[in-house]
Order: C-alpha cells, then sequence, then structure tokens
C-alpha cells in the first residue's frame, strides 16, 4: 500500500470514528428524518437588505472550513449556491460549538440564525442552532482541482455536481429545453402520448435493438429503437396531432454523439406533408434556443450557429455534385452506381443498390460540409422504407435530414400510407436482415393491416435531443448532458 493510500484509509477511518462519537453522544446524524429550512443561500444573498438581521433557517453540504479557537467559518452549499456560516462559541454554547471538531467536509447540516454582513462585507448566517444531518464517510476531491478526471466524472455523477456546480447549470437548462419542445407543441393542438417501451417486434427505425425476455409468456421482446410506428397508428385512429418524447434504445457504438439510450422526440401531423415538417422543425428549434438562452444565434465550441428560420434547403444528389463531384442524374443503373462507389473507396455490401451507394456517399463526403443548419432533401427509396415516393422521381422519396455542425439532428417525411408499396418495402427489408443486415427493417403485419384500415397524408418528424441539447449547451460530449450516461463497469 502506498503512502497516499495508507493516508487516505487513515482519514476515511476517521470520518468513521467521527461518526461513532457523535452515535455515543446521542446524536446520531442518519436519525434525523427532517429539517424545516426557510431560506436557500441565493435567497439570502438577493435580498439581504430585507434578510439582515432576522432569523433564517437552511440546510446543505459543509464545503470548506477555516478559523481557530472561539470562532469558525464554514461554506453551506445548497442547491442554489454557497453562504459562509458564522459559528461563535458564545452564541453556540459550548457543547455545540464542540461537535464541530467532529464535522468533515462533505456532511450535510441544518443551520438556524441571524443574516448578517461580516466586516470584510460577506453575507453571512451567524449560528445559533446547528444540526448535522448526514455525515459524509467518503472524502470529496480537494477544494482547487475538483473531479477532473472525465470517466470519474460520468460515473460519479454525485460528486461531480457538488464539486463542480456549474454542471447543475447544463442540467437545469436541459429541464428547461424539454420543457420548452412541449410548450411550442401543446400550443399548437399537439397531444403528448406514451407508447410501449417493449415490443415484439423493433420497428419504426434501421437499427440493432436490445434483446430480453418475458418469463411469463415465454417470449423475446425488444426495447423499443423508436416509437414511430405505434404513434402512426394512432394517427390511424383519429387524433390528428401527437406525440412523444422518451428514451429510446439502440444496440449500437458509442461515441461523443452517441449513448445506448438516449432522449428522442417523434411527431406525427394528419394532413400535412414534410414540408410542413421542416417549418416546424426550424421554428420549434429555433424556440427552443431562444426561449432558453435569449438569442437564435449560438456558439457551438467556437462556431458560430445560426438557427434563426429559414434553414438552407438542399437536395441529397445536388450535395454530392457540389462536394464529390458525381452527378447521379446521370447514373441508371445499380452497377455504374456500385463501380463510382468503388473507385470513390466506399465498401460494397452485398445486395447494395443505387440509391445505397447514393446514402453511402453522402454519409462519407458530404456531411462534414454541412455546418450552418441544412435541409437535406432526395433521399433513396432504398433507405427510407417508411417514407412516400417522390412522384416526380419514383426513386427518392419526400424526406429530409436536419443537419446542424455536421451532425443529423432530426429526420421526418411524408408518411407511407400505401399498404401495397409499404409490404414490398418491408419485404425488401427482410430480405437485407436475411443477406446479413442487423439494422434492416422487421416486416411487421401489424402496422401494415392498421394503415390498410386507412393512414391519412401525414406528416412525420423524429429529432435527437440529446443533440440538440449538446449544441445549446456547448458541451463536448453527450455524456455531459446525460446525468447518467453508459459506463462499461469497473472490475473489481
Amino acid at each position: 500500500m502506498s503512502e497516499i493510500e495508507q493516508n487516505m484509509n487513515e482519514m476515511l477511518m476517521m470520518r468513521r470514528e467521527k461518526l461513532k462519537e457523535l452515535i455515543e453522544k446521542d446524536k446520531n446524524p442518519f436519525l434525523v428524518e427532517k429539517f424545516e429550512y426557510t431560506h436557500h443561500s441565493k435567497e439570502i444573498k438577493d435580498n439581504f437588505e430585507e434578510l439582515d438581521g432576522k432569523k433564517v433557517s437552511i440546510a446543505g453540504r459543509i464545503m470548506s472550513r477555516r478559523g481557530h479557537g472561539k470562532v469558525s467559518f464554514m461554506d453551506l452549499q445548497d442547491s442554489e449556491g454557497k453562504i459562509q456560516i458564522f459559528a461563535k462559541l458564545d452564541v453556540l454554547g459550548e457543547e455545540n460549538y464542540k461537535d464541530l471538531s467532529l464535522l468533515d467536509l462533505g456532511d450535510i447540516v441544518g443551520v438556524t440564525g441571524e443574516v448578517f454582513k461580516t466586516k470584510a462585507g460577506e453575507i453571512s448566517v451567524k449560528a445559533e442552532e446547528m444540526l448535522i444531518m448526514s455525515k459524509s464517510l467518503q472524502i470529496l476531491p480537494e477544494k482547487f482541482h475538483g473531479l477532473k478526471d472525465q470517466d470519474l466524472r460520468y460515473r460519479q455523477r454525485y460528486v461531480d455536481l457538488i464539486v463542480n456546480p456549474e454542471v447543475k447549470e447544463t442540467f437545469i437548462l436541459r429541464s428547461k429545453m424539454l420543457k420548452a419542445v412541449r410548450e411550442y407543441l401543446d400550443e399548437r393542438g399537439f397531444l403528448e402520448v406514451e407508447t410501449p417501451i417493449l415490443s415484439t417486434i423493433a420497428g419504426g427505425a434501421n437499427a440493432r435493438p436490445f434483446i430480453t425476455h418475458h418469463n411469463t409468456l415465454d417470449i423475446d421482446m425488444y426495447l423499443r429503437i423508436a416509437n414511430e410506428l405505434y404513434l402512426k397508428r394512432l394517427i390511424v385512429g383519429g387524433f390528428e396531432k401527437v406525440y412523444e418524447m422518451g428514451r429510446m434504445f439502440r444496440n449500437e457504438g458509442m461515441s461523443p454523439k452517441h449513448n445506448p439510450e438516449f432522449t428522442n422526440i417523434e411527431l406525427y401531423q394528419a394532413y400535412v406533408d414534410y414540408e410542413e415538417m421542416m417549418r416546424l422543425t426550424e421554428e420549434l428549434i429555433s424556440y427552443v434556443a431562444e426561449k432558453t438562452l435569449g438569442t437564435k444565434i449560438i456558439n457551438y465550441q467556437g462556431t458560430e450557429l445560426d438557427l434563426t428560420p429559414p434553414w438552407k434547403r438542399m437536395d441529397m444528389e445536388e450535395a454530392i455534385r457540389e462536394f464529390v463531384g458525381v452527378d447521379f442524374s446521370k447514373i441508371d443503373s445499380d452497377e455504374e452506381a456500385i463501380a463510382v462507389g468503388k473507385a470513390k473507396g466506399l465498401e460494397i455490401e452485398p445486395g447494395m443498390k443505387r440509391g445505397h451507394i447514393i446514402s453511402e456517399m453522402f454519409e462519407e463526403f458530404c456531411e462534414e460540409h454541412l455546418i450552418q443548419p441544412t435541409f437535406i432533401t432526395g433521399h433513396p427509396v432504398e433507405v427510407s422504407p417508411l417514407a412516400k415516393r417522390n412522384p416526380e422521381d419514383p426513386r427518392k422519396t419526400n424526406r429530409f435530414e436536419a443537419f446542424i455542425n455536421t451532425w443529423e439532428i432530426a429526420n421526418a417525411f411524408s408518411e407511407l400510407n400505401d399498404p401495397i408499396d409499404q409490404r414490398k418495402r418491408f419485404e425488401e427489408q427482410v430480405k437485407q436482415k436475411e443477406a446479413g443486415d442487423n439494422e434492416a427493417h422487421p416486416m411487421d403485419n401489424d402496422f401494415i393491416n392498421a394503415i390498410e384500415v386507412g393512414l391519412p397524408p401525414t406528416g412525420g418528424l423524429g429529432i435527437g435531443i440529446d443533440r440538440m441539447i449538446i449544441l445549446l449547451t456547448n458541451q463536448p460530449s453527450i455524456r455531459d448532458v446525460l446525468l447518467f450516461p453508459t459506463m462499461k463497469p469497473i472490475e473489481e
């Protein structure tokens, strides 16, 4: 054992000894069930003139201690900030003042006393009563260095929130942004609904699902990868505007933009097309920015992004012509498209067609150029099994993806409501799955039955909420906007 480890163990033992002493004095902090506080630290500081000389009660965590003899100073941190506690022997009384020696950084206390300002000008609370409500048996990271290890910050978010208070602001902003999304949609007549997270079919997107087992029914089930097909069933049932914001689960890679479970919103509106979804997307995201940040122009990691509508529109083949120099309007056959793909270094999978090559070439060479908000339209049918065909070019669909800072933020289309075409596309997806594509869409006969009942013309939209929040809060990674991101377990 190193000297540092030995010192740490001794400090941990000392905390337990102090707890033992408190228990022997019949002051076991873990038996305290409640504390009636009257104010938070920020409220006291913001209203000092009104509260000066008045008694308040506050509760929080001890973050620092200093002083000696008959006077001690402590910084108490609550949910809104910090405030200084002034403790004096002749005010607290000898026995209670002696208990201060049993306090450690991280302990949670309740303090009652008068608000005043010290000679140094710091607003403080003069402790008349102090109650130790929880003993911290672990050691918080050192004051001036904080918790810097990124991996440890994500694993121990509770410590991260204590010693890096600015982290809390990100999650407060996140909550406000989710509220703003709901506010925008609710005010426009959308109904928030709930659909199953567990299902016998993982549909609504091309992604690899997580599999679990239902013991009573003795069947495998899937965590949802999307909620699209259930929401469209509700449009069939007569709702005209619905949305659901919640967790999705995809058994895929992890990166600064990907977490296996993530927050997504999908919404559907009857009797509109993907053009209306475009307008809704740019208006919703710019609304959230202005509502929570006070501006539609944001700065992400040094890049200024203007979210003000209207956003740029660009066809996928147009983007490939501009950024790659390949004109697919002159390439009709699958064979010729595959040859062009090979020449550009694309990895060709069995069963790939012209549309797959277009999609792969766009992802490989074009996305990196889409910095300012841009809608990419004209997605090939082969990669859009749930979108309506473009009547002017049946090889394309009436679909868009929204990009900001090179990231896909939203995906939407005029929903396919032709059950005959839908069945054929599902059958093609099944062939791709049988050929080894783990992300191909499964057959969903009940969904086909639903649209055979009759799905009106419908616009559908999905927005990656976490990615939107990464941008709006200027955070480097999705792990910085998830309170508890997925982490590989540490082997004991």
